[in-house]
């Protein structure tokens, strides 16, 4: 039996579902208060740790601890922070926080034991930034308003160190927004343009930019996106999230609220090979620990949605399960 997590912006809630992979089935388990907008979060499996981030005046950093058996999360700390994150991960064992701010424009690493956040030690600013995703000692931060990845060493007091090839860029305009890596291979999702790029990741870190594939439903006759638009009243491309599943590559768009699939080659990337009509305006989505199902949940929907990925990569919908208003950030935990 798995265990979900649901941040409902709308409510301010955490929504506990089980995962029966034999059933297979979502179960609701609980709904745990956490705050106004809360949405992305980063959980530490060894501890049972929750750090969720909140919009408010201030917003915060709000650090929870997860009953197992109830489902339900308990409040043991809270960090004010200078504006909302958009990304929050562990690195080094839980030992450092990292987050991202788009509104702020800058990321911060902060040191954590059990559960309370110290003084920062590391931070950097670049113009929208969406992602600081942690691989091994790197951490890679995407830049949606300069349209760069920027590349650092990740010291164990959290201080960050330019690698020597300090920042990769992707095509003006483009939008990069949330980063996926595996081995050697890197893929960052763009919100503008509604594309896949593929990365080379040498053993030092550095990124080589290689292919790209559009994610978006061609049938929706979608328009490049820019910074300021509203997508949904223009009807432009509005990438969101990507992960992997075995030797397939998932990622979501908003305005025609698609899941696209897309094959691997020996990590490079292939075609789209389906397309999922999924919940509206699907901002997050995790693949389960199996590789054979994903769980996906909608802004404009009041359901978490799981499907079966097939073995040519579609998906079947199987169950759906209620969660709170304005849900964007879903993990297996």
């Amino acid at each position: 039996m798995n265990t979900i997590l649901v941040a409902n912006s709308g409510d301010g809630t955490i929504t506990t579902l089980r995962f029966d992979p034999q059933r297979p089935a979502l179960e609701p388990v609980a709904t745990s208060p956490v705050g106004p907008g809360c949405n992305t979060f980063a959980f530490d499996h060894d501890r049972d740790l929750v750090y969720v981030a909140v919009k408010g005046e201030p917003p915060w950093v709000v650090t929870m601890h997860v009953d197992r058996e109830s489902g339900c999360l308990t409040e043991i700390s809270r960090r004010p922070i200078h504006s909302s994150m958009s990304y929050l991960a562990l690195a080094h064992s839980g030992s450092l926080l990292i987050g991202a701010s788009y509104g702020g424009g800058y990321g911060m690493v902060w040191p954590a034991e059990q559960g309370v956040l110290g003084e920062p030690q590391g931070q950097i600013e670049f113009e929208n930034l969406h992602c600081m995703l942690p691989v091994e000692d790197r951490v890679y931060a995407v830049s949606l308003g300069q349209d760069l990845i920027a590349c650092y060493r990740l010291e164990e007091d959290g201080a960050l160190t330019p690698l020597d090839q300090p920042t990769v860029a992707l095509p003006e305009g483009s939008g990069p927004r949330h980063l996926a890596v595996r081995g050697s291979q890197a893929y960052v999702i763009t919100e503008y343009s509604g594309e896949v790029f593929r990365f080379d990741v040498a053993p030092e870190g550095t990124l080589t930019r290689a292919e790209s594939v559009r994610i978006d439903d061609p049938g929706a006759n979608l328009e490049h996106s820019r910074m300021g638009a509203d997508p949904r009243e223009e009807h432009l491309r509005w990438g969101a999230d990507v992960h992997l599943a075995g030797e397939w590559l998932l990622a979501s768009e908003r305005t025609a609220s698609s899941l696209a699939t897309v094959a691997l080659h020996d990590g490079r990337l292939g075609a789209v090979t389906s397309l999922t009509s999924t919940l509206e305006q699907p901002r997050g989505f995790t693949v389960a620990p199996d590789e054979k199902h994903v769980v996906v949940v909608g802004e404009r929907a009041t359901e978490a949605a799981l499907y079966r990925i097939e073995e040519d990569g579609a998906l079947t919908l199987i169950d759906r399960a209620p969660v709170g208003q304005k849900a964007n950030w879903v993990q297996f935990v």
